[in-house]
């Protein structure tokens, strides 16, 4: 089997998803030599199963909703038990698009771990939690990844959602640190490898939208922040007065998001019929086609 690289999605960040898979192949020097694999949550009925149902985060009780933008999270842990628990995969969010090379990534040497993610930033980071946004896997050190079992484990409150997503289940031995610039968070430089438009409030496509992701209710040292959040999404609803999507503040990000679909629409892999339902349903800015229009083409 060839190195995968997996995309994990839901139906509100598909149009993404199709981006981010065009973007590998593209600005890689070897397509040929990997595969890319979406994993929709649409065909994982155990992640549906839950729905409505309450689940441990960050030490406190959430509803499990697969309308949230990031109901796909569970499947980052899939690709070792979808490779049959051999070869490399690459695992990756809808919102990050190669700039550089992924077979750099999938051919390098891991000196013996068994994932290679990044840290998270700031006050995660002081805590040992790792962006799985992007992971590099030896799936064959993967084996005890059971990711139906493992899902379920946080509706019996013994797994705790933000501790898995995060790796702090993980021995840390087995974990090797990548480089930034493979999953760079809303920054866009000359050494940028992966761009992650992580900021959910400001992804390129979603501009003028209504907010629809849940905060997190235990944000990171603002204790009191957490406790108004639970009481507003428990009285009002889960995402009552969390406004509308805003421009991304680097323009550079928008030119390359929509310079690579502009090319993906020229190449019949997002089709208008498409971009226009994803419009109507609330997932793609109403002025997707106007912004496309006026965007430069990217270079070769």
């Amino acid at each position: 089997m060839k190195p995968t690289v997996f995309i994990q999605t839901n139906h509100k960040q598909i149009v993404g998803a199709l981006v981010a898979e065009y973007s590998l192949k593209r600005n890689s020097a070897n397509p040929e030599g990997f595969d890319v694999r979406i994993m929709h949550t649409k065909d994982f009925p155990f992640l549906w199963e839950r729905e409505g149902q309450p689940y441990l985060r960050d030490g406190v009780t959430r509803q499990w909703h697969m309308e949230d933008l990031q109901s796909f999270t569970p499947t980052r842990f899939l690709p070792p038990q979808l490779m049959g628990y051999e070869g490399r995969a690459v695992a990756i969010d809808p919102d990050v698009f190669a700039v550089g090379d992924v077979w750099e990534l999938l051919s390098r040497d891991m000196k013996g771990a068994a994932i290679m993610a990044r840290p998270r930033s700031g006050y995660k980071e002081k805590k040992g939690v790792m962006a799985t946004s992007v992971m590099l896997l030896d799936c064959a050190k993967l084996t005890h990844w059971k990711v139906e079992e493992q899902f379920a484990a946080m509706f019996a409150m013994q797994r705790d959602y933000a501790k898995w997503i995060g790796l702090l289940y993980e021995a840390p031995e087995s974990i090797g640190v990548l480089e930034n610039e493979w999953n760079d968070l809303d920054k866009l430089t000359p050494a940028t490898k992966m761009l992650h438009t992580t900021k959910r409030k400001t992804q390129p496509w979603k501009t003028g939208l209504p907010v629809d992701f849940m905060l997190p209710e235990k944000p990171s040292g603002f204790i009191v922040l957490g406790w108004l959040n639970q009481i507003r999404r428990r009285v009002f609803g889960d995402y009552a007065f969390l406004g509308h999507y805003v421009p991304h503040p680097d323009p550079n990000q928008e030119r390359f998001f929509f310079g690579l679909l502009r090319e993906c629409v020229e190449k019949g892999i997002v089709t208008e019929e498409l971009l226009r339902e994803e419009m109507r349903q609330n997932h793609v800015r109403h002025d997707a086609f106007e912004v496309l229009e006026r965007t430069v083409p990217l270079a070769a």
